[in-house]
């Protein structure tokens, strides 16, 4: 079977985007290579992502194609454009000349820019995973894409394909950073339960006392003294710990 170079490299877009569960994953260059993608597809001047999180841009990143211009025209639309506007409603905003939407006022501060940088047309498209939106994929274009009415045009339906696969790419890795984060809290919390345990047991021994005994003294210490437990507990088990304070534990305790 053959397929087209055009379909080969968008499915080879997808996979890669949705690949992120990798060591040294790095958002910013993910999204730039997203960008690249878009345009390679697209034919387009430019493209860029804004994350956006409780109505806030809280990251911008763009294609190495006229990096400079796509983000000015992001941090133009602070006061609205096509990337506010479809994170606002969940859906694309499709193809729109630049010079209409200037003409009837739509995001003034970015159609002037856009303008100035001969953008003729942009289009923007959600990044959402099952209701969860996390921003948006804006692309510009030299031309005014074609659409037959009543029908969603190709460009935007491949930039929603690229936008729907980013969005779960990066779901899975805040999913999977999430739970790295957990269980490295959950392997230390044991880790210092049993050098709690060990310190507790070389105190009993040396004492001749119950372990709870001891590990009471050694807790009373940690107190007095404002350090951490497990703190206290290392120093015990490598032989650096003031056995005098602990042993006056003990005994007030008696």
């Amino acid at each position: 079977m053959r397929y087209a170079t055009r379909e080969i490299q968008l499915a080879t877009a997808l996979v890669e985007a949705a690949d992120t569960l990798v060591e040294g994953f790095e958002a910013t260059r993910y999204l730039q290579r997203l960008s690249d993608h878009c345009v390679e597809l697209l034919a387009a001047r430019a493209a860029g992502v804004m994350l956006i999180d409780d109505g806030r841009a809280v990251s911008l990143a763009a294609g190495s194609r006229h990096e400079e211009m796509t983000l000015e025209l992001l941090e133009a639309q602070h006061g609205g454009g096509p990337c506010l506007e479809t994170y606002s409603s969940g859906r694309a905003v499709a193809p729109v000349s630049v010079r209409v939407a200037h003409a009837d006022a739509r995001w003034p501060g970015f159609t002037e820019q856009a303008l100035r940088h001969d953008v003729v047309a942009t289009f923007a498209v959600p990044l959402c995973r099952r209701g969860t939106l996390l921003g948006a994929l804006n692309v510009f274009t030299a031309t005014l894409p074609v659409a037959v009415p009543g029908e969603t045009s190709l460009e935007l339906q491949v930039a929603q394909a690229l936008g729907d696969a980013a969005a779960l790419g990066l779901q899975n890795r805040r999913t999977y950073t999430r739970y790295r984060t957990l269980s490295g809290q959950l392997q230390e919390a044991l880790s210092s339960r049993v050098r709690i345990e060990q310190a507790k047991g070389m105190l009993a021994e040396r004492w001749g006392v119950p372990a709870d005994r001891a590990f009471v003294a050694l807790r009373q210490y940690a107190r007095r003294q404002r350090l951490p437990l497990d703190r206290v507990a290392s120093a015990v088990i490598e032989g650096a710990a003031d056995g005098a304070g602990l042993r006056r534990e003990l005994d007030e305790n008696a």
